[in-house]
């Protein structure tokens, strides 16, 4: 590991799991397969708890801004573990100089989305920092859940096994793609609108509807390509995905062939991989097609007994290649 923190090493990919790995999880004690949410037993409950920060650049962006970020990134992130969100809290590092006017309206976002997805702020802490000593406006929020019986598998995918289903909710890249725009002023022939959604309430529904749901994980930093490198090397199967079923808009693809990304590596704030029974793949497709979130839900691939540990690509063109864990510095300062 290099001596010095470097920017690819939060981009969510091979970088930050190693400095995750390396620094932070064996000193913490925390053990294999780490998740997003941490699964704790209290007093006969099974409890969801998650914490996460938010630096994106810019602040404000189609579809959202920071404070809806906020409080989607934190409950879906305990909706994936299974659990039904309860309680967030939220803390504020915010640069002198900041306008009152923008700190209101995505402090009224932050309500707003809480009150959509039927969770509480309940506590929080607020600080102001000489100018120059932070980037406008940094959020941390906190998140408590509550998981029900049954469900207390789904975050390190115990249950999967050969011939399960992949499904993603919709088409991937649209929030990185989003932010880059409105970074840059770059004006798409089509507008490019950031998923930035709360899953909990499709999510609810998809756990109520079908029973043999056996992962999910939402597809933020490293997109989905991070994701199902997570899952091969959790889980020791093989995945084998089709090019072709993963949905991606053509203003999304457009743009990545023209600047080189990877649409499978971009971040989403909306979007999430659910491995489902091979028998029930119909019945959580059409639970989740019938939710506006879930609209153009699609399956991708499957759990497979070849080339274990490894995430294979199956082409447009009829090839085939290895999706690797996403390396190096994609879009800094995303979520």
């Amino acid at each position: 590991m290099n001596k010095f923190i470097a920017l690819n090493q939060g981009s969510g990919g091979k970088q930050t799991h190693e400095l995750i790995s390396g620094v932070f999880a064996k000193r913490f004690g925390m053990t294999e397969p780490l998740t997003d949410s941490a699964t704790l037993d209290e007093s006969g409950l099974t409890l969801a708890f998650t914490t996460d920060s938010y630096v994106i650049d810019p602040l404000f962006f189609p579809g959202g801004n920071i404070g809806k970020l906020a409080v989607c990134g934190t409950v879906n992130d305990l909706a994936v573990s299974g659990a039904i969100p309860i309680y967030l809290s939220a803390s504020f590092i915010i640069e002198e100089g900041f306008t009152l006017y923008d700190l209101e309206i995505i402090a009224d976002s932050m309500a707003e989305e809480a009150l959509n997805a039927k969770v509480k702020i309940v506590t929080g802490d607020t600080k102001v920092v000489e100018k120059g000593k932070c980037d406008c406006l940094f959020i941390t929020t906190a998140g408590i859940g509550v998981i029900k019986p049954g469900s207390d598998h789904i975050a390190k995918g115990k249950r999967i096994k050969s011939g399960d289903k992949l499904i993603i909710n919709g088409t991937i890249g649209n929030h990185a793609v989003a932010v880059l725009g409105a970074r840059n002023n770059l004006n798409f022939s089509s507008s490019v609108i950031s998923d930035c959604a709360s899953m909990n309430h499709m999510i609810r529904d998809l756990l109520q509807g079908c029973g043999e749901i056996h992962f999910m994980r939402d597809l933020t930093r490293g997109g989905l390509a991070a994701v199902l490198n997570e899952l091969a090397r959790m889980t020791g199967k093989g995945i084998s995905i089709d090019e072709l079923s993963v949905p991606i808009d053509d203003p999304v693809k457009g743009l990545c062939e023209i600047l080189g990304f990877d649409p499978f590596s971009l971040a989403n704030e909306g979007k999430a991989l659910i491995v489902t029974g091979e028998d029930d793949f119909e019945k959580a497709l059409k639970i989740l097609q019938y939710n506006p979130l879930g609209k153009k839900s699609a399956v991708i691939g499957e759990i497979v007994d070849e080339h274990k540990g490894t995430v294979v690509l199956n082409t447009f063109s009829g090839g085939k290649r290895i999706l690797e864990m996403p390396s190096g510095t994609m879009l800094p300062r995303i979520c």
